[in-house]
């Protein structure tokens, strides 16, 4: 999907894995090679319990779609470029945060993909697969922290903000389309969404957290100073005239 140069990488250009990025890929394979054989055998009942399908979330309360269908695939191309995306800009993320907020950071996106596609067509007995959603998030993170680092998508650089900007646009126009895909475009919209919502509340937390603890100080401050002049109003009052 892309290629980028920095001093993090290999010496190649290309990152280094890290070990969430690792499990998470290797869970994916082993799971697209048990589809595999899950179809081959068989009806394709892997797909049909634990793919995304909006009608049985809202209407069976098969909620756990809403994780499982991460990590199920359609084809080869289709887990090739997603596992691919989730190494190229996971990779960095994940050194950048750890892997306990990278992780919860996926399946924020992941799990936000699903529920958006499950509101917007919560009748549709229409099957999402895939961990597009996440990582659309995650290209999203990239784009908002290493905003001028450079992608080569193809053949020609872009930055990775205009990267991102770009997918984005590309998968908010397929979502208006009236085919059947379109519901897999409003995962990849809803992993992005999520994540925006995600990236935005790490910050609005810690600065409600700091008002709250200027408001306490403040509030202290001033039962202290009510305290102090009472204290030193009763020591005038005892005073001998």
């Amino acid at each position: 999907m892309s290629r980028y140069y920095r001093t993090t990488s290999s010496g190649i250009g290309y990152p280094i894995w890290s070990p969430a990025v690792r499990a998470l890929i290797v869970t994916c394979v082993v799971v697209f090679v048990l589809q595999f054989f899950d179809e081959l055998t068989g009806p394709g009942t892997l797909i049909h319990s634990f793919g995304l399908t909006p009608y049985l979330v809202t209407h069976k309360f098969f909620v756990w779609q809403l994780a499982t269908y991460i990590f199920l695939h359609g084809g080869l191309l289709h887990i090739l470029f997603n596992m691919l995306g989730l190494w190229m800009f996971g990779s960095d993320l994940e050194r950048y945060w750890g892997s306990r907020k990278f992780v919860s950071y996926f399946f924020f996106c992941g799990v936000g993909g699903g529920l958006l596609t499950t509101v917007i067509s919560s009748s549709s007995i229409n099957v999402t697969i895939g961990a597009s959603g996440a990582v659309y998030g995650i290209l999203l993170a990239y784009g908002l922290l290493f905003p001028d680092r450079i992608i080569y998508w193809l053949i020609f650089p872009i930055p990775a903000k205009w990267f991102a900007v770009i997918m984005g646009g590309l998968a908010f126009v397929s979502s208006l389309s009236v085919n059947s895909d379109r519901i897999a475009y409003i995962a990849h919209l809803g992993g992005m969404l999520f994540g925006f919502l995600y990236l935005k509340g790490n910050r609005i937390v810690p600065d409600l957290k700091w008002q709250y603890e200027q408001w306490q100080r403040r509030r202290l401050r001033r039962k202290f100073d009510v305290y102090y002049n009472e204290k030193h109003r009763n020591d005038k009052d005892r005073r001998p005239n």
